[in-house]
């Protein structure tokens, strides 16, 4: 139709620096206009490749799916699909990671993979470091003695700002409701917390910290033993937006108020349906968009698919520190 070779068609669909950008335009343009698709078998049988993303999901019911791996995998499917690649989940049981990688590794499956929830000494980064299939660590394991490609938020300097203003504000007794202790992100946050405490010659007592999934239900019951206890904080830290509306509703049902009371800063990942400024007190936050993050683990991938990226990079993003009126000086 164009009066073009196949070859130049498929090097201008597929980016190749030889095709003039007014031929690759003309391409693009006439693919677009007729509903033109590549063949993703023919594809394959021609590349070797699979335009596959993969990610093994634990199943069953000690896993819970919850909104955070819904929008990181929106952001990450948004980016697959502008640029003609799939998403495959293999569901495996908790204790069978490691079969699974090795499966959809050894039967090509997919191009690339991504890692979620890391915990120290991960085993499945150094397995797929063995394998050697293409990969990205959303999110960081400690106690590796090889570097890896990761993408990661600098939670550590999160907390660690959020609890330095809290203290500026005269809080001396600061509270951490944190997510599952057992993966690394909770345990930046809780070294960063402790690390602004101990510059100001403080400590976090052990029952000022509580350890659990991240569901409103649970940062209900948190918040209720908080501030329960004798020595009750004057300051709440939230490792989730979620966790917190289940605070605010504890707080609200033991008759105190928000910031008068209690001091309220919660950790965003930007959720479309959950918007900090529109709880019944405006809610400070650490923010950072975990849907953004999705869109570039993929983009990354995709760059270590075609052979633009190599090597094990890290990437750590800086935290926004958004102050609204959820705190306040310390009660006196």
């Amino acid at each position: 139709m164009l009066s073009l070779s196949q070859t130049t068609v498929s090097r201008a669909l597929n980016g190749y620096p030889e095709v003039s950008e007014e031929t690759r335009r003309r391409v693009m343009d006439a693919a677009k206009r007729h509903g033109y698709r590549p063949n993703p078998s023919a594809r394959r049988l021609a590349t070797g490749k699979a335009g596959m993303i993969g990610y093994v999901m634990p199943t069953g019911a000690a896993v819970d799916i919850d909104p955070h791996f819904v929008e990181f995998l929106s952001g990450l499917g948004d980016y697959a699909r502008s640029h003609d690649l799939d998403l495959v989940l293999s569901p495996t049981a908790a204790d069978e990671e490691e079969t699974t990688y090795r499966r959809i590794v050894a039967n090509k499956q997919v191009d690339a993979v991504y890692v979620s929830s890391p915990r120290p000494a991960d085993r499945r980064v150094a397995l797929l470091n063995h394998l050697g299939i293409p990969y990205i660590v959303h999110g960081r394991s400690e106690g590796l003695d090889f570097d890896y490609p990761f993408l990661d938020i600098d939670n550590e300097a999160a907390f660690h700002e959020a609890t330095r203003l809290l203290i500026q504000l005269g809080h001396t007794r600061i509270a951490l409701i944190n997510g599952d202790d057992t993966q690394t992100f909770a345990i930046h946050r809780e070294r960063g917390l402790k690390k602004a405490l101990a510059a100001s010659d403080l400590k976090l007592p052990v029952h000022r910290l509580i350890s659990v999934s991240m569901t409103e239900e649970n940062g209900y019951r948190a918040t209720r033993r908080l501030l329960e206890h004798e020595a009750a904080p004057t300051a709440i830290i939230c490792s989730s937006l979620i966790m917190t509306l289940g605070a605010v509703r504890a707080i609200r049902d033991l008759g105190l108020a928000i910031p008068g009371d209690i001091s309220l800063v919660a950790h965003d990942d930007v959720f479309p349906w959950l918007k900090p400024e529109n709880f019944s007190v405006p809610l400070s936050t650490t923010r950072s968009s975990i849907r953004a993050a999705g869109a570039r683990v993929a983009e990354r991938l995709a760059a270590r698919i075609s052979g633009l990226e190599s090597g094990p990079r890290g990437e750590i993003w800086p935290v926004d520190l958004v102050v609204r009126g959820s705190i306040a000086g310390a009660p006196v």
